[in-house]
């Protein structure tokens, strides 16, 4: 839930990839599979540890990803009211994000930034921050790509140089190519661990996992690579 990469596909739909950094002594997620959210059909990876998760999608509905923090880095507290990743599931008995934004209670949550690709019409992306005591909703270009670092685990400099390492391959990947976004994940940087996309921070902190939408016309693919475990899951929906 640290890094997180969008972009758009030469004949609609989108990507949506993102790398799971998190403590190594946490409890590894339970692979993605279906649930059901007030009627609606919904996929994603499990949290062992609170329940929620950090990426979820519904086929040509909604896709959403979570960054720990929201502008700045913040002090934690020692309690807070639920997890960050029930947020993703709670929004799905809205299904709407003005709708969301207004009804939902987040006095209490832990700051977060979340990602929701919203599938209408034409798809919409939005970056919704919560800092702790109000909201803020950004509209973003749904034809352009974009990628986010959690400012939880990454000073200014860190995430100026992965936007720089991001820009770099798209100008090496034209549209038809972009399906292996992945290899970024895997793979981007510059040699230093503890910043490269793929991180490692002494073995404590650490990617854990990559896990990836893949929203086109015919369907909608997750693909799952526990790092931990070396082994990798897919689960479509039509």
């Amino acid at each position: 839930m640290c890094t997180v990469t969008y972009l758009p596909l030469e004949k609609g739909g989108f990507i949506l990839t993102s790398n799971r950094d998190e403590q190594t002594i946490r409890k590894s997620a339970i692979p993605p599979s279906k649930y059901l959210l007030n009627n609606t059909a919904v996929f994603f990876p499990k949290d062992q540890q609170a329940g929620g998760t950090w990426i979820v999608t519904s086929h040509h509905q909604y896709t959403l990803c979570l960054l720990n923090g929201a502008y700045v880095k913040h002090e934690r507290k020692e309690n807070y009211k639920w997890s960050r990743g029930q947020v993703l599931l709670d929004f799905f008995h809205y299904n709407d994000v003005p709708l969301f934004i207004k009804e939902y209670d987040f006095v209490g949550i832990e700051p977060f930034t979340l990602i929701i690709v919203e599938e209408k019409e034409r798809i919409g992306l939005y970056q919704l921050v919560w800092d702790g005591e109000n909201t803020h909703l950004e509209k973003k270009d749904a034809e352009k790509e974009n990628i986010w670092s959690s400012v939880t685990l990454y000073e200014p400099q860190v995430i100026h140089d992965r936007k720089k390492w991001f820009d770099k391959w798209l100008e090496e990947h034209p549209l038809e190519k972009r399906n292996e976004i992945t290899d970024f994940h895997r793979f981007g940087g510059e040699g230093n661990p503890e910043s490269n996309v793929l991180m490692n921070r002494n073995n404590i902190v650490k990617t854990v996992s990559i896990t990836s939408v893949i929203s086109s016309q015919d369907e909608t693919t997750m693909q799952y690579f526990d790092i931990l475990a070396d082994q990798e899951y897919k689960i479509r929906s039509l």
